[in-house]
């Protein structure tokens, strides 16, 4: 027994030294990978004891400067303008900012995007194609696939964390929406967020679109609890800030360049602009936007943008069976004399907010002027994708209904005729005028394989750099190619390794050589693939392959489209079909295509509806559930984490304790354009469901008033059936301590509530209020809320009620 036992424990000896040794070497062996791996350089000083016998080495501790007269960088972006919208290629709408601009640099003519923001904004970032940085389309449509996640790899580095080790200062204005939904909040993942994306500073909103007279604010990495007096307008707001942060850092740091990338909500729904700018364009667009299509189209003629002879494509293109209802445009003879009326003034608006917003970029080019800055600044001066046609073809007072698959009426936007651009609408002009501002293209944005959602204005503008004032260029090119541009200027070069990460080759080419170019002297790009939300096609070496497959029709059957072929180079509006006459070419062109999906992760193709693939359930930190619970006074919950009541039954319950002079909002979820709200008014509990801002509320009032004490209140929704536009009807009840004190039939959403961002919130409403019974904001006051539970899991609401009194009792 003896000699067991010490054989056990000499074999555990043995073990106990084979493990240290192994856990040694392991070690070693980490440490010198770490070391090797490490960017801090090698330290070549000395040191002793003593600090007087020492050597410091500042080396390996300084940052790194950029290369000796780099220029700055300030990048406009605006959303959703098409080549004839604006005043530098004929249009009607006046931009004297981009107009000195382009007298002081040059015109692109022939600069393209993807045709959808999010992924245009994806590829001027990191320089790849949009599929390669996991953006096949707008964040909210993400998918499992590897060109759809809606995240940007550590494989595709941004330009803004390259500059930012190479001395610069980086900072982003206005509109972000490249960081996943369901990341857009207070304790969600940051990965994506600008500031861990390179941006030293950040001040916008995150998401796709926001108010501009409520806007959802971001500072850096926090949200901004922020009250908007009367007059404020994101667009004046981003410029403040914009003219702020390169103030600091030129009051602390005025020998380091900077990189800012201003993107104002303009001019993306909702068209929001002063009344003193909307008056400005005051009957300018009565002719309606067939004359306008046509009239423009000879003005870019004129001034060159177009080569002579472009023809002007027809209004409505896309083949019947193929086309999109949704889609269409109306001819403007068939208009009734309020249509016309209402139509014109959307246009109205809609060149008074690119006006408004070209004013306030203006003070920030004005102050690089008088600082003497601007002579050394890039700016370039640019549009992500064609012209919106989110509007359906009778345009909209809430650009929500197109979101929720749920038409407009005529009748009920006349209402708000006096008042667009207000913040009582929430407007998007008809398809019509997409098509017009796209001019003279077919169709607007979503159509990657026409140019009228991808031929965007670029003016830039570098007097230092440039030696061409006010001359154009013909040079086909597209957003991927402004990274590799940049580099070029600045004389740096995109990194084959990132922090231990093998990068993604940059997919585009520098324009630079076009700065000392003629207008029409060869593009060196070759080739140039477009997809978007199943529409799809390809620019190679002048010719242009068109599949015939509608954006979001819901059709599959993409092995059974018909492709069209058109030679660009001589044919710029894409107007004539060569396909029958080249099959060769066309075939060349198609098999290209498939080359470049393969190359770029561009399948599969996806063309299901907007509330389909925006209802897709995606993984978060916080997984879905059927009870949640809220807190108080927190920050809101944006739409991608917050309980989803779409298409089903529901429960709100709050714990609260009144006085009775308790008033104020218990929860809220979305804005006067589609939301809910339950809330206390006049010693009475409401619930207002505010279907798509169509009046008037549903509104849910209790039949007797609240007594001063501890309260379990709440309501109920049961569906009974889905209506034939796919909202949910049924009936709702109100509840006081269990006893039922209102109710009613009603009906609710298909799809979310709003793109702008407007997060659920307990005890305050952010923003633009959901229901016109209370004004923005409305804390709870003179009260307390213990909490809010929201439940989708079928349990009885009495059931719910027994425990949230019991807990109420408790405290």
């Amino acid at each position: 027994m003896k000699k067991q036992k010490l054989l056990l424990r000499t074999l555990f000896k043995l073990i106990t030294f084979t493990l240290l040794i192994v856990g040694i070497t392991s070690c070693n062996s980490s440490t010198e990978k770490d070391k090797a791996n490490s960017s801090t350089p090698k330290f070549k000083g000395k040191i002793a004891l003593d600090v007087r016998d020492s050597e410091s080495d500042w080396s390996a501790y300084t940052p790194k400067s950029a290369p000796k007269g780099a220029p700055n960088i300030l990048f406009i972006l605006y959303d959703d303008t098409g080549l004839g919208a604006w005043s530098p290629y004929g249009g009607a709408i006046n931009m004297p900012t981009m107009d000195k601009l382009a007298a002081n640099g040059l015109t692109y003519t022939q600069w393209h995007t993807t045709a959808l923001c999010s992924p245009t904004r994806s590829t001027i970032q990191t320089g790849r194609n949009h599929h390669l940085n996991g953006m096949a389309a707008i964040t909210e449509t993400a998918d499992g696939f590897p060109g759809a996640n809606g995240r940007m790899g550590a494989e595709v580095t941004p330009l803004s964390k390259i500059l930012q080790d190479n001395g610069y200062s980086t900072f982003w204005i206005g509109k972000n929406h490249n960081v996943p939904e369901q990341d857009v909040a207070s304790g969600g993942s940051k990965k994506q967020w600008p500031l861990q994306m390179g941006w030293d500073r950040f001040y916008g909103f995150i998401g796709g679109e926001t108010n501009q007279w409520y806007p959802d604010l971001i500072e850096d990495n926090h949200f901004v609890d922020k009250e908007f007096e009367e007059g404020y307008h994101l667009s004046k707001d981003l410029a403040d800030h914009a003219l702020g942060m390169i103030r600091d850092q030129q009051a602390t740091n005025p020998s380091k360049p900077w990189y800012m990338w201003y993107n104002p909500g303009a001019n993306h729904a909702p068209h929001h602009a002063p009344k003193d700018y909307i008056a400005k364009y005051k009957g300018k667009f009565d002719a309606g936007y067939d004359a306008y299509r046509e009239w423009v189209t000879e003005r870019m003629i004129e001034k060159e943008i177009l080569p002579e002879g472009t023809v002007n494509t027809p209004m409505n293109p896309m083949r019947e069976d193929m086309a999109e209802a949704i889609d269409n445009v109306r001819p403007w003879d068939s208009l009734n004399d309020d249509e016309k009326k209402l139509f014109a003034k959307m246009a109205e608006v809609y060149a008074a907010f690119s006006e408004y917003t070209d004013a306030q970029v203006g003070r920030v080019i004005d102050y690089l002027e008088a600082s003497g800055q601007l002579a050394n600044t890039i700016v370039l001066y640019a549009a992500d994708n064609g012209a919106s046609g989110e509007g359906s073809p009778n345009g909209s007072v809430n650009e929500n209904k197109f979101f929720n698959n749920f038409p407009d009426e005529l009748e009920e936007n006349m209402k708000y005729l006096d008042v667009l651009g207000g913040p009582e609408t929430y407007e998007h002009y008809p398809t019509g005028w997409a098509s017009a501002f796209s001019a003279p293209f077919k169709m607007f944005k979503r159509y990657s394989q026409y140019a009228g959602g991808t031929n965007d204005p670029l003016v830039i503008s570098w007097p230092k750099g440039i030696k061409a004032r006010g001359e154009i260029r013909n040079q086909y090119h597209h957003s991927v190619d402004i990274v590799p541009t940049l580099l070029e200027a600045i004389g740096l070069e995109m990194p084959e390794e990132y922090n231990g990460v093998k990068q993604v080759p940059l997919s585009g080419v520098s324009m630079a050589y076009t700065f000392d170019a003629k207008p029409n002297d060869p593009t060196q790009k070759k080739v140039q693939y477009f997809a978007m939300l199943g529409s799809r096609g390809i620019w190679k070496e002048g010719w242009k392959a068109a599949a015939i497959h509608a954006p979001l029709s819901g059709r599959s059957n993409f092995d059974k489209d018909d492709w069209e072929l058109y030679h660009v180079d001589v044919d710029r509006s894409e107007s004539k079909d060569l396909a029958k006459e080249n099959p060769e070419k066309l075939q060349e062109l198609i098999d290209a295509w498939f080359v470049e999906a393969e190359k770029n992760n561009v399948l599969p193709l996806d063309d299901r509806s907007a509330a389909e693939i925006i209802g897709i359930e995606r993984p978060s930190q916080e997984p879905a559930r059927d009870r949640y619970v809220y807190y108080p006074f927190a920050a809101p919950v944006p739409e991608g984490n917050a309980v989803n009541v779409r298409g089903r039954s529901y429960k709100i319950l709050a714990n609260v304790e009144i006085t009775d002079k308790t008033s104020g909002v218990v929860f809220a979820h979305g804005s006067r354009f589609g939301g809910h709200s339950l809330f206390i008014k006049n010693n009475k509990l409401y619930y207002v469901y505010n279907f798509l801002g169509i009046k008037p509320e549903q509104v849910f009032e209790s039949s007797i008033k609240l007594k001063p004490g501890k309260h379990t209140i709440g309501m109920e929704f049961k569906k009974d059936k889905a209506g034939d536009k796919g909202e949910s009807i049924g009936n709702t009840t109100l509840y006081i301590d269990g006893k039922a004190v209102a109710e009613g039939a009603m009906r609710t959403q298909p799809a979310k509530f709003t793109l702008s961002g407007d997060g659920l919130c307990i005890g305050y409403d952010s923003g633009d209020a959901v229901s016109e019974l209370y004004p923005s904001d409305s804390k709870f006051a003179n009260g307390t809320i213990d909490f809010v539970g929201v439940t989708v899991e079928g349990t009885p609401y009495v059931n719910l009620e027994a425990e949230a009194k019991r807990t109420l009792m408790s405290h």
